[in-house]
């Protein structure tokens, strides 16, 4: 399975959001956390961006992109758990 980070520029791009969009649907968790990648350095899976342009597109409502941040990141969860981290 092969799994791509994007970084900011790309993120904005795809979702065709600002970078203080991005931020806020964080801190309003309609987006998934960004991952470390060094330190100063972060980025975000590109299936869970593809995932929530999905969601958005499908008209799915905020309660439930909410559901689907939740769920991103317990599959990120589980991820890190199977590789021993």
């Amino acid at each position: 399975m092969l799994q791509t980070i994007y970084r900011l520029p790309v993120v904005k791009a795809e979702s065709g959001y600002s970078r203080s969009t991005i931020y806020l649907r964080i801190a309003q968790g309609l987006w998934t956390q960004q991952v470390r990648l060094g330190p100063r350095c972060v980025g975000w899976p590109s299936n869970e961006i593809e995932a929530l342009n999905a969601a958005r597109i499908s008209g799915k409502t905020d309660a439930q992109i909410r559901e689907l941040v939740e769920t991103l990141h317990t599959k990120r969860k589980d991820l890190m758990a199977t590789l021993g981290r």
